[in-house]
């Protein structure tokens, strides 16, 4: 079992490695009808982080 589990390992590297350029963002975002906060998720690359912070 161990030695398959390693090889398992050696075969993710790669999506790991590519994972790594992913980030979680959240955003707090006023609603108009009762001026409380909600909080909008999401999963974006992190060329594209300042982008989605921009977005209203």
């Amino acid at each position: 079992m161990a030695k398959q589990a390693k090889t398992a390992i050696k075969k993710d590297q790669k999506a790991a490695a590519e994972a790594k350029n992913w980030t979680k963002v959240i955003k707090a975002v006023r609603s108009t009808k009762s001026g409380a906060y909600t909080f909008k998720e999401a999963i974006v690359h992190k060329d594209n982080v300042k982008d989605f912070l921009a977005k209203k």
